[in-house]
């Protein structure tokens, strides 16, 4: 047999704690606190900004939706469906336009944290 070939029989991995890097933290149990979220929560008042972020920011998204896509940017065609649709109708549609967003963001780094813990040279090949 040439010294050269690889044969895939042979090969064994390093067990899985070795392997993976970060072996005390999971991508669930990893701490959020306010200072890593990229919107304004003045000290003390981090619940009243939660509210008003809840309510504001899939309104805005909603309505930039029926503006855009809806509306195709149209200033008469979306004053005329702004009128018609309600409040909780435009809260409803950016609510869902940010939530698909948040769960594929989730998704995403889920992941990049799994294939960051896994690279690395903690893989170890054992040849024949």
């Amino acid at each position: 047999m040439n010294n050269n070939h690889f044969d895939k029989t042979h090969v064994t991995y390093a067990p899985k704690e070795k392997r993976i890097k970060n072996t005390h933290d999971k991508f669930s149990q990893q701490v959020i606190t306010y200072d890593d979220t990229p919107l304004f929560f003045p000290s003390g008042l981090e619940k009243l900004f939660l509210l008003v972020y809840f309510i504001s920011l899939p309104y805005i998204t909603g309505l930039l939706f029926l503006f855009f896509y809806v509306g195709e940017g149209s200033t008469e065609l979306f004053l005329s469906l702004n009128e018609e649709s309600s409040f909780i109708l435009t809260w409803a549609i950016g609510y869902e336009i940010i939530a698909a967003i948040l769960i594929l963001s989730i998704i995403k780094s889920a992941i990049a944290f799994s294939i960051e813990n896994t690279k690395g040279p903690n893989k170890h090949f054992q040849r024949p």
